[in-house]
């Protein structure tokens, strides 16, 4: 069965014009009609403000403000009207740091150009079908890092967290460093 993305709002921001058409050729192949586009990243925020977006491609360099400073913009900014919008970033840069970078700003899925429409779609379908949760915390906001799931972790080990390790215990009868047996009183 194919996947209906006719009714999918998009904003690519891109200060790159070519790329810019490639990626609507992309995104109309897939049945998408409704694209808006910026080539300007404080441009593309003010269409954040006033059009309700579903998915927003960003390119992770462009000049005055590049593509970490605009998801930080989303996913923080107080006027922000949705900070959980899907954010997929492109970039000639791969390498480790980059895409970590991206990662820590609060992108949701990373591309490394050159693009192919397969990897296109299938960071659309899993933004879409696959969505995860949200983190907040003092240094960070945005969908959780993890990609693994739980339940189907390898991992047979001992719990690696303190917060974990005490309520297994506690489960389990027993006690954990730092914490103490109940006292009764007399």
């Amino acid at each position: 069965m194919a996947a209906d993305f006719s009714r999918v709002r998009t904003l690519i921001v891109d200060d790159n014009t070519y790329m810019l058409t490639i990626l609507r050729t992309i995104l109309h192949g897939f049945g998408i009609k409704q694209i808006y586009e910026s080539r300007d990243p404080a441009e593309a925020f003010d269409m954040v403000r006033s059009d309700a977006i579903d998915i927003i491609i960003t390119d992770y360099q462009m000049d005055i403000l590049d593509g970490l400073d605009f998801v930080r913009l989303v996913r923080t900014a107080d006027d922000s009207p949705n900070p959980l919008v899907p954010i997929i970033m492109l970039s000639a840069y791969s390498e480790r740091s980059k895409v970590m970078a991206a990662r820590d700003a609060g992108v949701t899925e990373f591309c490394c150009k050159p693009i192919t429409a397969k990897e296109m779609f299938s960071k659309i379908a899993a933004v879409i079908n696959e969505p995860r949760p949200f983190i907040r915390n003092r240094h960070y906001f945005g969908p959780d890092r993890r990609r693994n799931d739980p339940d189907k972790s390898t991992y047979k080990g001992p719990e690696r967290r303190k917060s974990r390790q005490k309520a297994a215990a506690k489960d389990e009868g027993g006690e954990t460093e730092g914490t103490k047996p109940a006292q009764t009183g007399s």
